[in-house]
């Protein structure tokens, strides 16, 4: 944001110039060190994008030197122009400032529409993961050689819930990731961050990959790490049936 110099008579005066051109949302204009801080009340995102209107570009109250000899109008001093400079920059950074925070109302809308039951399938996996963990790790029980065969069978049984949670989880997750991706900008808030103040603070356990990893046999995604730990779980199981001679299913 570029800085200004100006008394407050004359930014007074810049905001009357610049009143029928200032987005609706725009509440207050606040003078710092070097510059403005522009605050807006909330966008919901739904709205249409903040764009300038183009009558400001025809207003004589902004227009350049050359402008105004073109228009066979009469010529202002330096100062005046200088003032009138200001001005059109004062409503560039407010539109920017403008877009920027509609930009972030719409991330956040559109993950109130996508996020659904994300939290419920997250749990599932996650309840999934530690029952598949649980049953491998009963396996080194010297109780489980007594009833191997059950032991791995139920083994088998957990792993493929957890592989079933993690697909539907990813499912999901996919949607979000691609919201991320679409609502992409400079400025644009954390995914924790438009997460949380979409009213998932939770989110920002979730293991989302960027929606490009998504529809692979990507070790990234969860599904994909689930595909990963079963592999190393069933070649385990299946090693210590050929060096034992037990039975791996």
């Amino acid at each position: 944001m570029p800085s200004y110099t100006f008394t407050s008579e004359q930014l007074t005066d810049i905001l009357n110039w610049l009143r029928p051109y200032l987005p609706a949302q725009l509440t207050t204009v606040t003078p710092r060190t070097y510059n403005l801080r522009y605050t807006f009340a909330p966008f919901t995102g739904l709205e249409p994008e903040p764009e300038q209107p183009n009558a400001a570009w025809h207003d004589p109250k902004l227009a350049r030197m050359f402008q105004d000899e073109k228009a066979d109008r009469p010529v202002a001093d330096d100062a005046e122009y200088e003032l009138r400079s200001i001005a059109r920059s004062i409503l560039h950074d407010v539109y920017r400032e403008a877009r920027i925070a509609w930009k972030n109302a719409r991330h956040v809308a559109q993950l109130r529409e996508v996020v659904g039951d994300t939290g419920d399938l997250w749990k599932a996996h996650q309840q999934a993961k530690s029952a598949v963990d649980a049953a491998f790790t009963y396996l080194r029980d010297p109780q489980a050689a007594t009833e191997w065969t059950s032991a791995v069978s139920r083994l088998i049984d957990a792993q493929d819930t957890y592989r079933a949670a993690a697909r539907a989880f990813d499912t999901q997750a996919q949607q979000i990731a691609r919201v991320h991706r679409d609502n992409f900008h400079e400025e644009m808030l954390g995914y924790d961050e438009a997460l949380a103040a979409a009213g998932f603070p939770e989110g920002k356990a979730w293991d989302i990959c960027p929606v490009e990893e998504y529809g692979y046999a990507n070790d990234y995604t969860v599904a994909g790490q689930a595909k990963q730990l079963i592999a190393e779980q069933n070649e385990h199981v299946a090693k210590v049936g050929r060096l034992t001679g037990q039975p791996t299913t």
